[in-house]
């Protein structure tokens, strides 16, 4: 009989895989995964890019490229997204990846050994934590408020534990949507550099902003080298392209380029051309403003249905943008349990509360709902239907 390595046996990909699957059910309304809308996606566009992209440079998007990425897109992203966040960096700073997750797993690669400490909010996005498994780290849950990261704590963390890496998520935050101020940024750049913490900024969903002024990356306020910047093209043009992009020190993305030769070679080139060249074409700027006013209205509708259909004592979030709503329900309940009613009897899905924390029992209560990949129709709908399950399962 085979045997799987050590690695492999920290880790079960058991949550991940459970989201998945109740969205393939086309009859089950599903607030589970965190998809952009199918609407969103500008297909004729990407359609024209790669057309346009075969016919005059079809032998270089097809070759081998570098694993640093593409000059072409790196340089865009420098900018059209890195620069107008006030990021004081060069094309040397920057690195295209294969989705954000890969960016994860390269900073990872080149500074997590086994017994290592890293600090994670609580709640944290449940892949990344199981990730960390795989790297045989202790997991320390920070505490949050209704603004994310409580400094006071993380200071107190620090002291306790001297981590070697803060994961942090601080815009619209996976689950709970929450956003951290600008002056806890700036906290929290000061406490890296002071006492050499790698800060790995985790910013998927920074773009999708519908009210509210925006907020400076944590990185703009790195005056060390310490924090590890992460974008995605995934939410804002399309995840089946799967290009990402890093931000970080020449030094780290050195080392990471390493690791990324053992992983994929080099992000898929054609991928990389279609997002330079929505960037280099200025087209970013009014799809953007075309998906906001699409997942805003989406939020809304399911924010005001919440206050209709949730049971009296529901907490919670009403976020400024991202994806998703972080919900606690009143009285003694496990929305694990709850779940699979939901799916089998009423035909709709959340994702419970329970793997986002490094205890599950702080999850209980909790669920998160995504709002972006469902119209309002039938977001009116699924919130009726999780009114019927709350009443006829649960008494709160």
């Amino acid at each position: 009989m085979y045997s799987f390595s050590n690695r492999m046996n920290e880790v079960s990909a058991r949550a991940v895989r459970e989201i998945l699957k109740l969205t393939a059910d086309p009859n089950v309304i599903a607030f589970s995964a965190g998809s952009p809308a199918n609407e969103a996606f500008p297909i004729e566009t990407i359609q024209e890019i790669m057309n346009e992209a075969m016919e005059k440079n079809g032998t270089k998007v097809l070759q081998y490229g570098i694993t640093e990425g593409l000059d072409l897109l790196r340089e865009a992203y420098l900018n059209h997204l890195a620069v107008p966040k006030g990021l004081s960096v060069s094309i040397d700073n920057i690195m295209t990846t294969t989705g954000a997750t890969q960016g994860i797993h390269l900073a990872c690669d080149v500074f997590l050994d086994p017994g290592d400490v890293v600090l994670v909010e609580s709640p944290s996005f449940l892949s990344t934590l199981m990730l960390f498994k795989k790297y045989f780290v202790k997991c320390i849950p920070l505490e949050m408020d209704e603004d994310g990261i409580m400094i006071e704590d993380l200071e107190e963390k620090i002291r306790l534990h001297q981590p070697k890496m803060l994961y942090t998520i601080p815009t619209f935050q996976n689950p709970t949507g929450k956003t951290l101020p600008e002056e806890r940024r700036k906290k929290i750049a000061e406490l890296a550099s002071e006492n050499n913490v790698i800060v790995l900024e985790d910013d998927p969903y920074g773009d999708l902003r519908y009210r509210g002024e925006e907020i400076s990356p944590i990185k703009k306020f790195d005056q060390s080298g310490h924090v590890i910047l992460i974008n995605s093209f995934s939410k804002i043009i399309s995840p089946g392209l799967r290009v990402g992009a890093i931000v970080a020190d020449e030094k780290i993305l050195g080392k990471m380029t390493v690791s990324k030769q053992f992983a994929d070679t080099h992000t898929t080139t054609l991928a990389q051309y279609v997002c330079a060249e929505f960037l280099n074409r200025n087209l970013l700027p009014e799809h953007l403003i075309s998906i906001r006013q699409l997942y805003k209205e989406r939020m809304e509708t399911m924010l005001n249905w919440m206050e209709v259909y949730f049971p009296k004592g529901t907490n919670y979030t009403k976020p400024d943008g991202g994806l998703f709503i972080w919900a606690e329900l009143p009285g003694e309940c496990n929305t694990q349990e709850l779940l699979k009613k939901a799916v089998a009897d009423y035909q709709v899905a959340f994702v419970p509360g329970a793997p986002y924390y490094i205890n599950p029992q702080d999850g209980r209560n909790f669920m998160r709902l995504n709002f972006s990949a469902n119209t309002p129709e039938k977001i009116q709908e699924g919130m009726k239907r999780l009114s019927d399950l709350f009443s006829e399962n649960h008494k709160f």
